[in-house]
């Protein structure tokens, strides 16, 4: 009964690295997309639209795996969350950033700055986990309150190494994912020319082919050298169970460049998940029967009745987790969840073609007649027109003119005006400071008035966090 909660923490690791690294590498291709250029803005455009009716979902996979760490095994939990807590909360804060990013770059001007942040939190939030794991993995974390050492726990060869693969893991799952939904908008005929998709010809599917097939082999490579390095270090996966998995996981990643080549990418996303998932699982059956250095699992379990307790939630809780995650990917997976940006750009582009004009953020855009085009909310009929380079109208149903580089503009529904610039730095500033402040204060600091400061610092966080997403006339 002791390792069945391992079981439970494996299967959820494996959905949160599979799901969830897949929308953190779309954040590093973001990041990679540099430039003005029309391919560059549509391979950004696509990596978030494509994550966006899932993203918030995938972490309900961390939790249930801090949950189940915390429940069964109490005392190799605290050892861990304390010894790894400045990777842990570094990896707290870039899921924050990234989601507050992620939500703030449609309503803000400033939506290169969000989505720069957005990027960067992408990046340092799966190599903060990989060290993590990685110092789990060599025995870096003994037992005991902060018993390991607070840096060289996390900042060596065999976790940095870790930390780069888990990088280069959900760019590899993230390109794999792109191509395939880039492809299917493409035979929807969706995304017209300059908007999301393909505009029918392909192209962006074969930009993120390109992307998987170098991620592939960047993933390899470290996945090849992090079986010396972890050998070295006291992890030795080259034998047993552990190896089989190795060689699943390496059959599986070559199957996936092979379907990538031939633009089979329904099957390559499939072959992707099972590379990573092996690697895994092939990391906990090198590991077993170990926890953590001097603890066995059997050791570090909770009681019977705990468990049995656990064991019972778990299931029902699974009962009607596991049916709607997967109701949610199948809608995805059928375009059913397009996000209404997407529609919007359809319009547009159906709209006129050969001329320069500007989508919903404002952003130029090719295939659409210069100044701004009415869509009705929802479904795009109708609308209003408004003119040229400052503002936009709204149509007697609820359509809306988009245009402007300056201020101005109202959100797809009609229903927010986009804030400046100035006060974006103002509240931003605020939310990150107190952020900040408030997370190291309730950590590090002992002290009760510290704590007190610390919920204060929390509550201005909050706060701003609301002033930010707050219309302009709010």
């Amino acid at each position: 009964m002791a390792y069945l909660p391992v079981a439970f923490i494996l299967a959820g690791m494996t959905a949160y690295t599979v799901l969830a690294g897949a929308d953190f590498g779309a954040g590093l291709w973001t990041l990679l997309a540099v430039g003005s250029s029309a391919d560059a803005r549509r391979i950004r455009d696509e990596a978030r639209h494509a994550m966006g009716p899932v993203w918030e979902a995938n972490h309900v996979w961390l939790v249930f795996v801090l949950v189940v760490a915390w429940t069964a095994y109490p005392v190799a939990y605290g050892s861990i969350t304390s010894t790894l807590a400045a990777p842990l909360l570094i990896a707290a804060i870039g899921i924050i950033f990234r989601g507050a990013a992620y939500a703030l770059r449609g309503v803000a001007d400033s939506s290169r700055f969000a989505e720069y942040l957005f990027a960067l939190a992408s990046v340092l939030t799966p190599f903060a986990l990989g060290t993590a794991i990685g110092a789990i993995a060599v025995g870096r974390v003994p037992v005991g309150n902060a018993a390991g050492n607070l840096v060289t726990s996390w900042l060596n060869p065999a976790s940095v190494l870790i930390g780069a693969l888990a990088v280069a893991f959900s760019g590899y799952l993230a390109a794999v994912y792109l191509a395939a939904d880039s492809l299917r908008q493409s035979k929807r005929g969706g995304g017209a020319d300059g908007a999301y998709g393909d505009g029918g010809d392909g192209s962006l599917a074969s930009a993120f082919r390109r992307r998987a097939l170098a991620a592939g082999l960047v993933s390899g490579a470290l996945a090849l050298a992090g079986l010396l390095v972890m050998r070295h270090s006291g992890l030795n996966l080259t034998h047993g169970v552990a190896l089989a998995l190795v060689v699943v996981s390496g059959v599986a990643g070559l199957a996936t460049m092979a379907l990538c080549w031939w633009r089979r990418f329904g099957l390559a996303r499939v072959t992707a998940a099972l590379a990573v998932a092996a690697v895994v699982v092939g990391w906990a059956a090198g590991q077993a029967p170990r926890f953590l250095p001097g603890m066995t699992v059997v050791q570090a379990a909770a009681s019977r009745s705990t468990l049995v307790a656990l064991i019972i939630a778990v299931i029902g809780g699974a009962v009607v987790l596991i049916p709607s995650l997967a109701l949610l990917f199948s809608l995805y997976l059928r375009g059913r969840l397009d996000t209404p940006e997407q529609h919007l750009a359809v319009e547009v582009g159906a709209a006129g073609a050969g001329a320069s004009g500007r989508d919903w953020r404002g952003q130029v855009r090719s295939g659409v007649p210069d100044g701004a085009i009415g869509v009705a909310a929802g479904e795009g009929e109708g609308g209003g027109e408004g003119g040229g380079e400052g503002g936009g109208g709204v149509g007697a149903d609820g359509g809306v003119a988009i245009g402007g580089e300056v201020g101005g503009g109202v959100a797809v529904d009609g229903s927010a005006v986009l804030m400046s610039g100035a006060r974006m730095r103002v509240w931003g500033g605020a939310a990150v400071v107190g952020l900040v402040a408030g997370a190291g204060l309730l950590v590090f600091a002992d002290a009760t008035w510290a704590h007190l400061l610390g919920v204060a610092c929390l509550v201005v966080c909050a706060v701003s966090v609301f002033g930010l997403a707050a219309p302009n006339d709010a």
